[in-house]
């Protein structure tokens, strides 16, 4: 196993990796939409959250040596199911090759954020 870990991406807020690789699969952990440069909250608004949250999940991918169109499956968690149809739109622009997907809603989110995504992706 090996572990993953780029500057392009903020840091773990816990004691956790970015992602691991394991054979020729990584597994991200969840990302939020934490602004790397200066590790606060992005913006408010599911669309600019979810936005800085696929920056993230791509920086931590291209870190591993995959990509989005890797992904095999993602789990997405929203603080808000009506955000459903903005974060979808968003969503749909960075997984095109359509991996498997779980989208569930939570009651709250790490740093009081709208939506946090994971990935398990090829390499």
């Amino acid at each position: 196993m090996k572990t993953i870990h780029t500057d392009k991406a903020p840091a773990a807020v816990g004691p956790y990796s970015q992602a691991v690789i394991c054979g020729n699969t990584v597994y991200t952990s969840g990302q939020i939409a934490i602004d790397p440069q200066t590790n606060t909250v992005h913006a408010e608004g599911i669309e600019a959250q979810t936005e800085q949250v696929m920056q993230n999940l791509g920086a931590v991918l291209k870190a591993a040596g995959s990509s989005f169109a890797n992904a095999v499956k993602t789990t997405c968690f929203l603080a808000d199911m009506n955000d459903f149809a903005a974060f979808n739109e968003i969503y749909g622009k960075y997984f095109t090759s359509l991996p498997a997907r779980s989208c569930v809603a939570v009651r709250t989110l790490p740093k009081g954020v709208l939506v946090e995504v994971e990935v398990i992706a090829e390499i």
